[in-house]
């Protein structure tokens, strides 16, 4: 039971490090997988199988090193000096996704449930504090609770569109099936997992002392794997409303309301989980960081962080993204070649030993 319990507190992690705001509101899987039309599928399913190969390594090397934190995992994979400068990267993407997440919250309130993007904003701010007062046991409390709920409420929706709904056909817009150029689609898969992998690094080392190396890495290849059919599903909900779904902000809330409406209102209370899950992964990484290089106490530096993140929250949530994410993305290829570097090498090594172990015996014999 303990060992099943670890494995499904590790899916929960890495779904709740990954479907954040960009991936319930399907606006990430329209930009990296629909826009490239049948190749999307490809893609996917590349996507899968990379969640769950990354996920998997790095808690093979987090507990052959026995690291906890991403400081020390990002110095173990890059060495001293470099592992510094991209924490210290990391650390302004992380504090910068704070008000992103925030904003996000406030441009739902507003646009969505027509009330003021103030009281999102706050709204958010107080949630995340309650659930990271208490550390990483409020990171995993609060992934383990809400998560769940939110990934039950997104495959139902989704597989309701996908599976259910009928394709919506636009003969007069055939010409713009195909936004992206389909040579890439490689390339967007890959772009895709990797900024996304770097967030879920700082929630995923955080698990190590939870269980014993195998339990953990096979919980880290289940949540990669759910990830990669969450992403499908998504697609092929999405691939239906081609190319109407390519001009909206937040395209699942119009294949939702294309369910009813109150699916639509159901699936806005996904969207603001996902927010706050993303959120919470960020404040979390943030302010352990923060506490670590000042000497502070933790939760002062949890409030502190916060509320320097606000002014910045009150800003467009378009334009936040399209400043933060793209470098997040390059982060993101630095740190999974680091790790398969690693990992690989880490391998050969055992498996040099082994065959030099089984040779030497069957000289002896």
């Amino acid at each position: 039971m303990k060992a099943m319990k670890v494995r499904l507190m590790l899916v929960m992690g890495y779904l709740g490090a990954v479907i954040g705001a960009g991936f319930a509101s399907g606006q990430e899987i329209v930009q990296f997988f629909v826009a490239y039309e049948l190749y999307g599928m490809k893609g996917a399913l590349v996507a899968t199988g990379l969640f769950a190969l990354c996920g998997g390594m790095l808690l093979y090397m987090a507990h052959r090193w026995q690291v906890s934190n991403y400081q020390d995992m990002l110095k173990k994979m890059m060495g001293e000096r470099t592992g510094l400068f991209i924490d210290f990267l990391l650390a302004i993407f992380l504090f910068l996704g704070i008000s992103t997440m925030m904003s996000a919250s406030g441009a739902v309130f507003y646009e969505h449930l027509y009330l003021p993007k103030g009281l999102g904003v706050f709204l958010a701010y107080i949630l995340v504090i309650a659930f990271l007062f208490t550390g990483r046991k409020g990171l995993i409390i609060s992934y383990n609770v809400l998560v769940p709920f939110k990934v039950i409420l997104l495959l139902i929706i989704s597989c309701y569109a996908a599976f259910f709904l009928e394709k919506q056909t636009m003969e007069m817009y055939t010409a713009f099936m195909c936004p992206a150029e389909p040579r890439f689609w490689l390339l967007a898969s890959l772009l895709y997992v990797a900024y996304n992998f770097a967030l879920a690094l700082v929630v995923l080392s955080e698990y190590q002392t939870l269980g014993q190396a195998g339990d953990s890495i096979t919980g880290a290849i289940w949540g990669g794997l759910i990830l990669g059919v969450l992403v499908l599903v998504n697609y092929m909900a999405l691939y239906k409303f081609v190319p109407v779904i390519m001009q909206y902000e937040v395209p699942m809330l119009y294949v939702a309301g294309k369910i009813s409406l109150t699916a639509k209102y159901v699936y806005t209370l996904v969207l603001w989980v996902g927010i706050l899950t993303t959120a919470i992964a960020n404040a979390y990484g943030f302010t352990q960081r923060f506490a670590g290089l000042t000497g502070l106490n933790y939760r002062f530096c949890l409030i502190l962080c916060l509320t320097l993140a606000l002014p910045i929250a009150m800003r467009s949530f378009s334009s936040l993204v399209s400043k933060v994410y793209p470098v997040f993305g390059i982060l993101g290829i630095l740190i999974i070649s680091a790790l398969l570097y690693r990992t690989i090498k880490d391998i050969s090594r055992a498996l040099y030993y082994c065959i030099m172990q089984y040779i030497a015996q069957r000289k002896e014999a």
